[in-house]
């Protein structure tokens, strides 16, 4: 397998309470963020504000989710 065959790693995803939570967007992305931060990933976190806050519906910010966090 050459270097360019071999899967990139996935980064770090920190879990993130979200069932039972306010379902609003924006603490959606508010709680993201928070898990994010506290994890170190503050790169990540203001990336994923941007993308977020940038989405056309609910439904792709939720999908954003599961791409950043470890939805618990």
């Amino acid at each position: 397998m050459t270097e360019s065959e071999k899967p990139t790693p996935e980064p770090f995803k920190p879990p993130c309470r979200m069932v039972g939570q306010d379902g609003n967007v924006f603490a959606i992305i508010a709680r993201v963020r928070k898990a994010l931060r506290d994890a170190g990933l503050h790169e990540r976190a203001e990336e994923f504000v941007q993308r977020a806050t940038s989405s056309e519906s609910y439904d792709a910010v939720l999908a954003l989710v599961w791409e950043y966090v470890d939805v618990e």
